[in-house]
């Protein structure tokens, strides 16, 4: 275990090696760089997870080196394994090993290709630091790292302006989560006088009682920050657009490490929501209300990128609403499990997308299934697992999750249960219209093995990663794991039926595909369907109550009022300035009258005033 350093370390390697040859080095070595350091990351995850496991230990810490000293304000650089970091770093490594190398194929012959490996594994380093750092400090470096290069990434085709736009839009509302995390962290430190996380959260429940207003304000701070970078309501408008990058870069992110960051954030420090039913209920609300809205926005999207942004949304909202609920180990089963069939699905979709010639309407394609037999059975497998049929691995972390919010609240459970069966219908929608029906567009495939692996290895991953749960969990989550509670028959088989009633009604609805095309609607259900391809409107409410105002008030202040009040300080010192500098002469009997001016002056007032 003590060779847990060199997981962040290698891809922390790879970026300085890219960075510094600054593009000078050719495809393959780039690759080399990139994806092998991801490699040797992953094979190190794996040793020190084994001998972690083996050990039978469930803390393990490693200090690197202290940060900095001020008083008794000491913090360290300092790695902490536990059951929740460890499957964090598994599924960060062991699903980015197979990004990066699904990336050297389809990034093959772009402009930039050593600079996008640079970022994505700068992006790695950050996000292993996030969850394996053991004080806020280094969990900070880590989550403010992967905005930036999310930033980077997302913008990566920076020639098209719009791209740019995704890019700062995503770096803005994130910023916003991102000062609320900032702000609880403060309060945190004022309160308990410490960043340690274990100290803080420990220092927490002996220092205040349940339901204390502090200890609600700094868990819904906490909540801000990781709405922003999981892209929950209200800070979800980010997500879709951020589909401006390369399709490895938009399964990096939607699968294996940034959205999945608040998830962490709150399962982490989940002693400060147990104090807070407040907290705990808002978690629960806001995801139930994210899986809910985006689950039916996927359903009316036309791009094949946005409709997998949305539905990641939506999964990562079955997360938060599991942490809300209490299904705390459930939520992090559903994170690793999602992680394979999101990431799968992703790279499934741009082969297709690089088959089609970089086109991502789907009404554009169709009766790809022949001629794409890899991308097709694997985007079939992902979204089996995504709609949760039995035996994916989907099936087992989603099902814990909806049979736990059954004791949680029954209303809960139902509104889970409606997107859920959302979610089967926008997969078997997906999957019909992409495959099947008319060709229209003629594809030629890539049959590089960099580009067929990973898509093979990570539909194992979709079928089986649910099969084994995660036990190193049960020392960590204050549910003691992934229970099994008995729970009656009727809502078993009624949760594990839903996915099925979904893809059979979405087969009747969307199959053929010539059904979902060119359908004669009524004004009313158009209105409808656009209100609902627009993500709910929830851009333009912005754009009409924060942008618009803003931009009145910038172009109404153009001239800086500020700027204009240290003008005015400048003009005033100037002219005063110029008025004594007219008073010197050079004249001696200019000077002696003023003196005696003066003097007369000084006698009159003490005159008057005594």
């Amino acid at each position: 275990m003590d060779l847990l350093w060199l997981i962040p370390a290698f891809p922390l390697l790879g970026f300085v090696i890219l960075f510094a040859t600054q593009g000078r080095l050719g495809e393959l070595p780039a690759s080399l760089i990139g994806a092998g350091s991801m490699g040797l990351s992953a094979l190190a995850a794996a040793f020190v997870g084994y001998e972690f496991v083996s050990s039978g230990e469930t803390v393990f810490t490693q200090t690197l080196w202290s940060w900095m000293q001020v008083g008794g304000f000491n913090p360290s650089f300092t790695l902490y394994l536990d059951g929740l970091s460890l499957v964090m770093m598994g599924v960060i490594t062991g699903v980015g090993f197979l990004i990066h190398v699904y990336a050297t194929g389809y990034m093959k012959g772009e402009d930039g290709f050593s600079r996008f490996f640079s970022y994505m594994n700068l992006f790695v380093f950050a996000m292993l630091m996030l969850v394996l750092g053991d004080n806020l400090l280094v969990l900070y470096l880590g989550w403010e790292g992967v905005g930036l290069c999310s930033y980077l990434l997302i913008g990566f085709y920076h020639h098209d302006p719009a791209n740019g736009y995704a890019a700062r839009k995503a770096f803005v509302v994130t910023r916003v989560g991102d000062t609320a995390m900032a702000l609880g962290m403060f309060l945190l430190f004022k309160e308990l006088g410490t960043m340690d996380i274990q100290a803080a959260l420990s220092g927490a429940q002996a220092t205040w009682p349940e339901g204390s207003p502090v200890v609600t304000a700094i868990a819904l701070l906490l909540l801000g920050g990781a709405v922003g970078k999981s892209a929950q309501l209200p800070l979800q408008t980010w997500l879709p657009d951020a589909m401006a990058g390369p399709t490895p870069v938009s399964a990096l992110i939607h699968a294996a490490t940034m959205v999945t960051a608040g998830v962490y954030l709150i399962a982490r420090t989940h002693d400060l929501f147990l104090l807070s039913s407040t907290a705990q209920l808002m978690v629960a609300s806001i995801g139930l209300a994210t899986l809910f809205i985006s689950a039916f926005t996927a359903l009316t999207q036309t791009d094949l990128k946005r409709i997998l942004a949305y539905s990641t949304m939506s999964q990562i909202g079955y997360m938060f609403f599991a942490l809300g609920v209490g299904a705390w180990s459930a939520a992090i089963f559903h994170l690793m499990t999602h992680a394979f069939f999101k990431a799968l699905l992703f790279l499934a979709a741009g082969s297709v997308i690089l088959a089609l010639h970089h086109e991502q309407d789907i009404f554009k394609m169709g009766g790809l299934w022949r001629r794409l037999r890899i991308p097709f059975v694997s985007m079939l497998i992902g979204s089996a697992a995504l709609a949760a049929l039995p035996l994916t691995s989907g099936y087992y972390s989603k099902d814990l999750i909806l049979l736990k919010s059954w004791s949680f609240n029954p209303l809960f459970w139902a509104g889970a249960s409606v997107a859920a069966l959302l979610t089967a219908l926008y997969s078997v929608r997906m999957i019909s219209i992409v495959f099947f029906g008319e060709m229209r567009t003629e594809p030629h495939e890539h049959k590089a093995w960099n580009l067929s692996l990973p898509l093979i290895v990570l539909s194992v991953l979709a079928l089986a990663g649910g099969w084994f749960g995660l036990a190193p969990l049960a020392a960590v989550l204050p549910d003691g794991g992934i229970d099994h509670d008995p729970y009656a028959a009727w809502l078993v088989w009624g949760t594990a039926s839903i996915p099925i009633i979904g893809v059979v009604l979405g087969f009747f609805i969307f199959y053929p595909p010539a059904k979902s095309h060119e359908r004669n609607l009524s004004a009313g259900v158009k209105s409808l369907q656009g209100f609902l391809f627009s993500g709910w409107g929830f851009d333009t409410l912005y754009r009409t109550l924060i942008e618009r105002p803003f931009n009145a008030i910038a172009h109404w202040n153009r001239n800086d009022i500020v700027d204009s009040l240290f003008t005015l300080i400048v003009t005033i010192a100037t002219w005063t300035s110029n008025l004594i500098a007219r008073s010197q002469t050079g004249q001696l009997r200019w000077y002696a009258a003023n003196m005696v001016i003066g003097t007369v002056i000084v006698l009159m007032i003490a005159v008057v005033v005594s």
